[in-house]
């Protein structure tokens, strides 16, 4: 005697998916790819193993990479208002190099008289902190 296969919708009581996964991807036409024609097949099933954000990471790479962190004067700036650069006698004291800076640009107007020690400073940086009265002192490279 053939065994006869049950109707889906019997066999399915008591899931509340009836097998179609979340409920939220059968609702609309927004998971399948759109209605009728839309898209041209380019969105229907893409694949979910994509290396986000790795397109551009082909080829070669320096070999000693240079790592230089810059920091414009308006943020000099506001380290002075912020306490994080302290006064010495009429100026303000700035080993830009200790906390970890390599170069300084020109970006914005000191507002205070500043000593600065750093790694290496732009021309016009280093006028825009002489002409306030301040003074650039630049470390030797080792």
């Amino acid at each position: 005697m053939v065994r006869r296969k049950r109707r889906k919708t019997t066999r399915m009581r008591g899931s509340h998916t009836h097998g179609w996964g979340d409920k939220k991807k059968r609702r609309n036409y927004g998971h399948s790819g759109g209605k009728g024609f839309a898209g041209r097949y380019t969105g229907a099933k893409k694949p979910s193993f994509w290396p986000f954000g790795r397109k551009h990471n082909i080829g070669f790479n320096p070999r000693n990479p240079s790592e230089s962190k810059a920091i414009n004067i308006r943020d000099l700036n506001l380290m002075i208002e912020n306490g994080k650069i302290q006064k010495k006698g009429n100026s303000y004291e700035a080993n830009l190099s200790a906390l970890g800076y390599t170069k300084l640009l020109s970006k914005g107007k000191p507002k205070y008289t500043v000593n600065i020690t750093i790694n290496s400073a732009t021309e016009k940086a280093v006028q825009k902190v002489n002409a306030a009265g301040g003074n650039v002192v630049l470390n030797k490279k080792q």
